[in-house]
């Protein structure tokens, strides 16, 4: 299940490729299918060995062409271990929510990035993320659970704040906000409700299937409650100077 869309956030074969915080690794897998040399960065050890052991796999099945590479490592985001200017594309995918010094985070990745290059954002999405919070304080109130609950303007400033320039924006992931109201009314840990796994059974059967109705149905409601924010920038380049 991907956040990003590559319609409107394109990757090139060859492309070096940041997934920071990149979790269970669902972006980074799809850059590496897209020929891209990526580098999927988080601090939990346990899920980066998880993720290196899939794109081992993946590499052995032959899923990536050829000249793709990956890597998984822990890191820090505050404190990325890269040069200036080494990636492409950098991806931060439902992360700077948890972050208390998100400005830190959107600086680090702003100095690994080309000039010209990509960066993808995203976060939940206020309205639903709003709901959650009003339904179960264990839903944000626990070691590294979400901090903030960004407003899409006050995201789009603090990218533009870091010296990047916003170009598009979307919503994702509308049939997923009813389930995170259901775990939030029935308990987060509460996976024995009926209505929770009932609605589990359908998302799980919709990311399998793929079926055209429930396809349409969230491009149609993604606008109005999505769970996610998604929004795109680019690097500039410096201008020219004049040679002394």
């Amino acid at each position: 299940m991907l956040t990003v869309d590559f319609t409107r956030f394109p990757l090139a074969p060859g492309d070096r490729v940041l997934d920071l915080g990149c979790g269970a690794g669902r972006h980074a897998f799809e850059c590496y299918r897209r020929g891209a040399r990526v580098v999927a960065l988080d601090r939990n050890a346990e899920e980066i060995r998880e993720v290196a052991t899939w794109f081992a796999a993946m590499k052995e099945a032959g899923e990536a062409p050829a000249g793709a590479t990956a890597t998984a490592m822990e890191g820090d985001a505050l404190n990325l271990p890269f040069p200036d200017e080494s990636f492409d594309v950098v991806i931060i995918s439902e992360v700077m929510e948890h972050i208390p010094d998100d400005k830190g985070v959107l600086a680090e990745m702003v100095r690994v990035l080309k000039p010209g290059g990509r960066i993808a954002v995203t976060v939940p999405r206020y309205g639903p993320e709003k709901v959650c919070w009003a339904l179960s304080d264990a839903y944000h109130e626990v070691e590294g659970g979400h901090i903030r609950i960004y407003k899409a303007d006050e995201l789009l400033a603090r990218i533009r704040e870091a010296g990047l320039r916003p170009y598009g924006t979307h919503h994702a992931h509308a049939l997923h906000s009813p389930y995170w109201w259901l775990k939030c009314a029935f308990g987060v840990d509460n996976d024995k409700a009926l209505p929770v796994r009932a609605y589990h059974k359908l998302l799980v059967w919709d990311i399998m299937k793929k079926p055209l109705a429930t396809r349409l149905a969230e491009q149609a409601l993604n606008p109005v409650m999505g769970k996610s924010f998604v929004a795109y920038a680019t690097k500039p380049h410096l201008p020219a100077t004049d040679a002394k």
